[in-house]
């Protein structure tokens, strides 16, 4: 729907203002939101709620503050609305009392519960995620508090609002349903999620999923090339680069001799090349390539 599209780009508007911790515009993006008719669906599908929030906790103008809180508010009660529609048809229980005395002994005879008239009532939290997914099993648990514990490696989630809680348990659902059992499979899966997200030289990634960048679906299937941290792909081009030179060095040509001793085989029908990789004052590099097995090695 145009309406959810409109919404979800004024969500992501606001996550980058977070990102940036620039928030100069918010109050425009606030002010459309305010005059946009929401739905419960609406809510749901776009996270908008998280990214209001975020804003709200980050802006240090009172303005934004105000509008943010008015809008949350305003869209805390619709998520309540639709909780009482639920609850509707339920029978409601009174206080116990001393005329109902005899009818709360009753109860207790048939195995209810104890009426607790003075106990605090909480209310809902504010969330724009659908329920969250449930499991009895103590292994899938487990990684759901790992998961749980990687999210919250930082500040970050404070900052932006997210829900970890919930986006550990879709994470960890979604790998599930693939492998349908707890396995080795299953639990490298979930091994591979958890250290890169609490890698504190890739903070990025973490932030992209608390975000919702990154979707639960995509974070599931993400193969550890993706998930690398910037530092870490510059690093792997660059051994990718270097070892296309050394293969190619060694194709091209050089001197053929025995003086070296292959580690792979033992043979000493090698051949060398030697290319000043370094600072002219420094020492070449010797390439040899053993000539019975393939095997490539260096020195300087």
């Amino acid at each position: 729907m145009v309406k959810d599209q409109e919404v979800e780009r004024i969500a992501k508007k606001l996550d980058k203002m977070v990102q940036k911790k620039n928030t100069d515009g918010a109050i425009d993006l606030l002010r459309e939101l305010k005059n946009t008719k929401m739905s419960l669906e609406t809510l749901q599908s776009t996270r908008v709620g998280m990214s209001v929030n975020a804003v709200r906790k980050h802006s240090s103008e009172e303005e934004v503050q105000t509008l943010a809180k008015a809008l949350i508010k305003s869209w805390k009660k619709l998520l309540d609305g639709s909780e009482e529609k639920k609850k509707e048809g339920s029978p409601v229980r009174r206080s116990s009392t001393s005329k109902d005395a005899g009818s709360e002994k009753s109860s207790k005879k048939q195995g209810d519960p104890p009426l607790t008239p003075t106990s605090p009532t909480c209310a809902p939290r504010f969330t724009t995620f659908p329920p969250t997914p449930v499991t009895t099993d103590s292994v899938r648990t487990k990684c759901r508090d790992l998961l749980v514990n990687a999210l919250q490696t930082d500040d970050d989630h404070k900052n932006i609002g997210a829900d970890c809680e919930h986006l550990a348990s879709q994470i960890e659902e979604l790998i599930f349903q693939e492998f349908k059992s707890t396995d080795g499979k299953y639990k490298a899966r979930l091994r591979s999620r958890i250290s890169n997200l609490k890698d504190q030289k890739n903070p990025d990634l973490r932030r992209n999923v608390l975000c919702g960048n990154i979707t639960p679906e995509r974070m599931a299937n993400m193969s550890a090339e993706e998930m690398a941290s910037a530092e870490l792909k510059q690093m792997r081009e660059t051994l990718t680069k270097e070892s296309i030179r050394e293969h190619q060095l060694s194709k091209e040509g050089g001197t053929e001799t025995d003086m070296f001793v292959c580690g792979k085989c033992r043979g000493k029908n090698c051949t060398y090349t030697q290319v000043q990789t370094r600072s002219a004052d420094e020492p070449m590099t010797t390439y040899v390539l053993c000539n019975g097995c393939g095997n490539r090695w260096k020195f300087c």
